[in-house]
């Protein structure tokens, strides 16, 4: 397979992409090489012609083999970017095998380590009942940069469904109470049968591409900007991680109907009007659904805590924070000791105030 690496013009030393530049800059002499805008634009496939093409599981494939420039070390592994296990120079494949799907954008990391670490550091200090040990998130050999597998869904959908339409109406009913009669308005609803049709046009519906990330983390570090995108070149990848997705594009997609599910009875409750919906059946149909794999940049840090590691997020473009935290238990019980001295102290006052008088 082939592999690219970057050599610094003025030492030839593997040079990096630097974070929120367009420059790739080498570690050892600072020299920076321009990355000289392409003129291509981000393109999406055509999900059914994709689908007939022949094309082997990404479980399957074999790993990537890496050789290094610098040191000449042969390094294994099934990212599409990584590092040279013994020197530590950037290795980035060059393209994606036959057998998978490349690439089409790229979101370009914008933080770099300091402001990762900031953001990291006003995310760990809000914590409350963390242990104090949490501020080593920030440190530099706790955190990677990582660009991550995300697939991107278009289409346009046309829904026919069956429900009701509730109308409110009031009613006077009589009630006794305490030996005497009254009234009171009581709310009813007459129910109406309704069917119609709903479209909505999806872009850019977001499903991860990657399981080595909990999805729930990911989803936390959105939005994304993606109209800020790149067209893929491997440039970016140079000096951070990318995972190699391990989510098929089949999987993606009925990740991404799910996600229509909710929004198209929404529009459906909204279509049938009246005070309360009730949406039975819904019957949708699925047209020109586009895709593309993107790749979008996110700062892993790793922190262990009683003997458990930790996974934090940072989103590479925005700061967003989200991840695990351990609880220190000896700050909850410090919390809860104070909490029932503070209760103590006013069962006391009231006391002594009741026997005042």
């Amino acid at each position: 397979m082939s592999q690219t690496q970057y050599p610094c013009a003025k030492c030839g030393a593997s040079v990096e992409y630097a974070p929120g530049t367009t420059v790739l800059a080498c570690p050892y002499c600072g020299a920076q090489t321009p990355l000289q805008p392409t003129g291509v634009a981000v393109q999406e496939h055509a999900y059914a012609e994709f689908a007939e093409l022949p094309r082997k599981p990404i479980a399957t494939l074999a790993p990537h083999v890496f050789t290094c420039r610098g040191c000449g070390a042969v390094t294994e592994s099934d990212k599409l970017s990584d590092h040279c296990q013994f020197c530590g120079a950037p290795v980035v494949a060059g393209g994606a095998e036959g057998d998978m799907v490349a690439p089409e954008a790229v979101l370009p990391f914008a933080l770099d380590r300091g402001t990762m670490r900031t953001a990291l550091q006003k995310w760990a200090s809000s914590r409350w009942f963390a242990p104090s040990g949490l501020k080593k998130v920030t440190e530099a050999e706790s955190s990677r940069s990582t660009y991550l597998p995300h697939w991107t869904y278009d289409a346009r959908t046309v829904s026919d469904y069956t429900g009701e339409r509730g109308e409110h109406y009031w009613v006077t009913e009589t009630y006794t109470e305490n030996g005497e009669t009254k009234t009171r308005q009581v709310q009813k609803t007459r129910w109406y049968p309704a069917r119609g049709t709903v479209a909505r046009d999806f872009d850019d519906l977001l499903v991860a591409g990657t399981t080595r990330v909990t999805a729930k983390h990911l989803d936390a570090l959105e939005p994304w900007p993606l109209p800020d995108a790149e067209a893929f070149r491997p440039e970016y990848l140079a000096g951070h991680e990318t995972l190699r997705y391990d989510v098929e594009p089949e999987a993606g997609l009925s990740t991404a109907k799910e996600r229509m599910v909710p929004v198209i009875r929404d529009d459906c409750s909204r279509d049938i009007g009246g005070d309360e919906q009730r949406v039975h059946a819904v019957d949708t149909a699925y047209h020109e659904i586009m895709f593309k794999l993107m790749l979008l940049p996110v700062w892993v840090a790793c922190y262990l805590h009683a003997g458990k590691t930790y996974t934090i997020l940072v989103n590479g473009r925005t700061g967003e924070v989200a991840g695990e935290r351990p609880y220190s238990a000896a700050k909850i019980a410090a919390a809860v000791i104070a909490a029932l001295l503070v209760i103590g102290a006013i069962i006391t006052v009231l006391a002594l105030r009741r026997h005042g008088h």
